[in-house]
């Protein structure tokens, strides 16, 4: 028999363990909202951190860029701003005192005109615009009719930059600089490329007019730090094309602009015969008018060795259309035949023959090119020769 009070006690019983995991459900909700305050809280502190550094950047004042002129024995030093002046000041005692010599770069803090840090060379922008980050996809194989030139440049570019001892051995020294001149469209610039992707060395190119400046001491500037990219780059090939633009025969100036190209060429001359020999710089220039540049330029030890790049002969324009032709859908078209028929015509009007046959295929609905397709494409870069010869624009040889 059951005792009566003791139902009474189970439902207390029950309501306390009730209460009891409600509260314990409670405390885990809260314990969980207690973790994600914590979380909120931190992200909040870092938050706060980088607007406290951001705030004291926002206040901080500008540094001035200097360049120390003088170590003075006392362990001062002599600056000159950017701003004009020339100013005596203390190094900040963080900084490694062996960085700071004459001609460096530095930072100055405006309050106190303290050196508080060391900056890097300066570079023009445009003067790393002129390398080549990628390195040129062509080799010799894609250049047709220039046997004799592609030896010739190998031995005076390649040759010394991949097996400099040979020359050491033999007790001579290899030509600094290699000039390629001859008409338009011949493969100058094409050559060039190839001696840069054939010897894997850093290619920058240029054209003479990017050093021609308008304010004084420019351009020779401009002159300095892309030779001095190039050794930094090293083994490198600087490539100046059209250098007719900067380095013509000098005459009596009478105007400010032509002032300024003669100064700009002067040093160019001056990096030229700074340069070693067996180096790892290689100078190769390019011009049509061979005739027009200054006699100091090609004198021994400057640009000593000149390459003559000229129109193809016969064979070599055979050599052309083979290598242009095996490049599109062609049936039927003799190489030998054409190049009879394109006496004068320089690699550059192949190419464009080439191309002008291509198009008057699809003109007529055609998916490949064939022998008539030639002929009247020949018709065409012929009438377009003389059109340009006519207004002045081709020089006749």
């Amino acid at each position: 028999m059951s005792n009566p009070g003791s139902k009474p006690l189970e439902d207390f019983q029950r309501q306390e363990d009730q209460r009891t995991a409600q509260l314990e459900e409670q405390l885990q909700s809260l314990q969980a909202e207690i973790q994600n305050l914590k979380s909120v809280m931190e992200d909040m502190r870092g938050y706060i951190k980088r607007l406290e550094e951001e705030r004291e950047r926002s206040l901080a004042y500008p540094h001035i860029e200097a360049v120390i002129l003088d170590v003075l024995p006392n362990g001062n030093y002599v600056v000159k701003s950017s701003t004009g002046p020339n100013f005596l000041v203390v190094s900040s005692p963080e900084l490694n005192k062996e960085q700071l010599k004459p001609g460096t770069r530095v930072a100055l803090n405006q309050r106190g005109s303290t050196i508080v840090d060391v900056l890097p060379p300066s570079q023009d922008v445009f003067v790393r615009l002129m390398e080549v980050e990628e390195r040129p996809n062509v080799s010799f194989s894609d250049v047709a009719g220039l046997d004799e030139q592609i030896s010739l440049i190998r031995e005076v570019v390649e040759l010394p930059l991949q097996k400099p001892e040979l020359f050491r051995e033999m007790g001579i020294e290899p030509p600094k600089a290699v000039l390629l001149y001859g008409p338009p469209g011949c493969g100058k610039t094409l050559l060039a490329r190839a001696v840069a992707s054939e010897t894997k060395a850093t290619f920058i190119s240029l054209v003479g007019t990017e050093l021609v400046q308008k304010y004084v001491g420019e351009g020779a500037r401009l002159t300095r730090e892309l030779f001095e990219l190039a050794k930094k780059k090293s083994p490198s090939i600087v490539f100046i094309d059209e250098i007719d633009a900067v380095a013509g025969k000098r005459v009596d100036a009478s105007l400010s602009g032509e002032r300024e190209v003669q100064r700009t060429m002067m040093q160019l001359l001056a990096e030229i015969d700074g340069f070693d020999p067996l180096g790892n710089v290689k100078i190769i220039g390019a011009t049509n008018r061979v005739d027009i540049l200054d006699p100091a330029l090609l004198r021994p030890g400057r640009f000593d060795r000149l390459i003559e790049i000229p129109l193809p002969n016969k064979a070599g324009r055979r050599e052309i259309l083979q290598l242009y032709l095996r490049k599109v859908r062609a049936e039927g078209v003799d190489p030998g035949v054409v190049a009879d028929m394109t006496e004068g015509m320089s690699g550059a009007d192949l190419r464009d023959l080439v191309t002008e046959a291509g198009m008057t295929a699809i003109r007529n609905d055609r998916k490949v090119i064939a022998s008539r397709d030639i002929m009247t494409a020949l018709e065409v870069v012929k009438r377009r020769k003389q059109r340009m010869q006519d207004v002045g624009y081709i020089r006749r040889t």
